[in-house]
C-alpha cells in the first residue's frame, strides 16, 4: 500500500469530520467550501506552519517528530485506534527498510494452543491473525460459525464471509455493524503491517467484489477489536448475544485469541448449551458410523 496516499487520505478524513465548533473556534458564519476544519485551522490548533501542515497532509511524514504527531493527533481529536494509526503511518514512512523486514503474521497455530482450544468445551473461541484468517478453532466454535466453514477455502476469512457470503446479512444480525467493525479492524491491521502482502491482496479482492467494502475501506476509519458484542443467528439455536474478549498471544506476534461468552442465566447461554449438546452428539454418531464401517 502506498504510504503517502494512505497518510494523505487518512489526515484529509480525519480534518473532513471536525466542525469549527467541536475544534472550539470561531466559524464566523462564513460558507465554507470544505467539510470540517481548514488545513490553516488544523495548524494553528497544532501549533505548526500552515506551509509544514501541508506537506504532512500531502502525506510526507519523513522526520515528523513525536511531539508534533501528538499536536496533529489532538487538533483532529483523534481517539486511541486513530492516533495508533498515525504513528503507525508515520513509522511506516521513516523506516520503509526496517518494516519491509518485519516478520509477517504466521499463518498457523502451535500444537499448544490448539491443545488449549480443545480443553474450552463450554465457550466457542478460536485464534485468528491481523487479515481475520481463523487459523484454529474448538469445536462448538467450528459449530458457531458453521456458516463461515461452508466456504472450502483455508483458512476461513471472516471479511470474505461478511461482504461476499450471501448468509451473511441473516447470520449477522446487526450486519451493518459487523462491516463497519470489521474493515476499521482491518484498516488499523493495514497501519500496523504495511507491507503484508496477503493483506493487501485481501483488501483488492473485496475493493474489487464488494462495493459495501469499498466505500468502507475509502472512509479511513480505524478502530480496535478488543472485546465487544456479537447478535447472530445460528440456524440451529436461533438469536445469540453474545461477548467477546480478544487476547494476544505474546509468543505468537499477529495472532489474538478470542473467546465467546454469554449472560448467566441468559437465552444465549442456553442456546450455547444447546449448541454444546448438538455438537457432542454430532460427534458421538460420526463416531458410531466409524465403528460400525470397521471390517
Amino acid at each position: 500500500m502506498d504510504n503517502r496516499n494512505e497518510i494523505r487520505a487518512f489526515l484529509t478524513s480525519r480534518r473532513g469530520k471536525i466542525t469549527p465548533e467541536q475544534a472550539g473556534l470561531q466559524a464566523y458564519g462564513d460558507r465554507r467550501r470544505v467539510s470540517g476544519l481548514r488545513r490553516e485551522e488544523v495548524a494553528l490548533l497544532a501549533g505548526v506552519s500552515v506551509d509544514y501542515y501541508t506537506r504532512l497532509e500531502r502525506g510526507d511524514l519523513k522526520g515528523v517528530s513525536d511531539t508534533v504527531l501528538d499536536a496533529v493527533a489532538g487538533a483532529l481529536h483523534l481517539d486511541e485506534p486513530e492516533r495508533a494509526h498515525l504513528i503507525n503511518l508515520a513509522q511506516a514512512a521513516n523506516s520503509a527498510k526496517r518494516v519491509r523486514r518485519r516478520r509477517p503474521p504466521k499463518d498457523g497455530v502451535r500444537p499448544t494452543i490448539q491443545r488449549i482450544l480443545d480443553a474450552m468445551t463450554g465457550t466457542p473461541a478460536y485464534v485468528r491473525n491481523g487479515r481475520r484468517d481463523i487459523l484454529a478453532a474448538n469445536r462448538l466454535d467450528y459449530a458457531l460459525y458453521s456458516e463461515l466453514y461452508l466456504d472450502p477455502v483455508r483458512p476461513v476469512n471472516v471479511a470474505r464471509f461478511v461482504f461476499l457470503s450471501p448468509q451473511a446479512r441473516a447470520f449477522f444480525i446487526d450486519w451493518q455493524t459487523a462491516a463497519n467493525d470489521l474493515v476499521a479492524a482491518l484498516r488499523a491491521e493495514a497501519g500496523n503491517n504495511p507491507y503484508d502482502r496477503k493483506l493487501s491482496n485481501l483488501v483488492g479482492e473485496l475493493s474489487t467484489r464488494s462495493e459495501e467494502f469499498a466505500t468502507r475501506w475509502a472512509a479511513q476509519n480505524v478502530r480496535f477489536h478488543r472485546s465487544g458484542t456479537k447478535a447472530i443467528h445460528h440456524p440451529i439455536v436461533g438469536d445469540l448475544n453474545l461477548t467477546f474478549e480478544a487476547m494476544v498471544l505474546p509468543a505468537d506476534p499477529g495472532l489474538s485469541l478470542i473467546v465467546y461468552g454469554a449472560e448467566p442465566g441468559s437465552g444465549s447461554q442456553d442456546g450455547l448449551k444447546l449448541l454444546a449438546s448438538w455438537t457432542a452428539d454430532e460427534e458421538e454418531s460420526k463416531a458410531a458410523t466409524a465403528i460400525d464401517q470397521l471390517p
